[in-house]
């Protein structure tokens, strides 16, 4: 019996890694869309991918495991802004303690409305709206990552569009 659950664990694993160097590239825009910082972003991805590897035993049906994935990304982001509301970022107290630029440049595109209206989004509500328009899911894919009821990601989705226009008509 052991050998049947040891079989499965290795597929799991399989299908997670696939996942994760085919969307490795997803996985980085949807961090650096919430921390704007590549080396922050790239720990981001690294850390998710290592949990997901790490967790991927617990992965009960593997035809889910994009989503799930996308779950864990989207937790690791969650983490990092947590972390830096409270002022536990390693990179930005160090940047502070050397006073030099920590791993990546500037985010160039600061000045651009549609970022400063995203960014005044609570992280669930941006998150929708990144998957939806930047990530191309649709709106029970978005439900099953965020695990949430397809009416609620609507609603959700369309009081963010109605802010994000109001903030960028202002």
């Amino acid at each position: 019996m052991r050998f049947f659950f040891e079989k499965k664990d290795k597929s799991n694993r399989a299908v997670v890694e696939q996942i994760i160097l085919e969307r490795y590239n997803q996985f980085y825009r949807l961090a650096y869309s919430y921390v704007h910082n590549e080396a922050d972003a790239y720990d981001i991805v690294q850390n998710g991918a290592y949990k997901a590897l790490r967790g991927s035993h617990t992965l009960k049906t593997p035809e889910y495991a994009g989503t799930w994935v996308y779950r864990i990304m989207l937790n690791e982001c969650y983490s990092c802004l947590q972390q830096r509301k409270y002022g536990f970022s390693s990179c930005e107290e160090l940047q502070e303690e050397t006073g030099n630029e920590v791993g990546g440049r500037e985010d160039t595109y600061a000045d651009v409305d549609l970022q400063r209206a995203l960014d005044g989004l609570p992280p669930q509500d941006k998150a929708i709206v990144l998957l939806k328009y930047f990530e191309d899911k649709t709106l029970e894919e978005i439900a099953e990552i965020l695990d949430e009821n397809v009416n609620t990601v609507k609603s959700r989705l369309y009081r963010s569009l109605k802010k994000l226009r109001g903030a960028l008509s202002a």
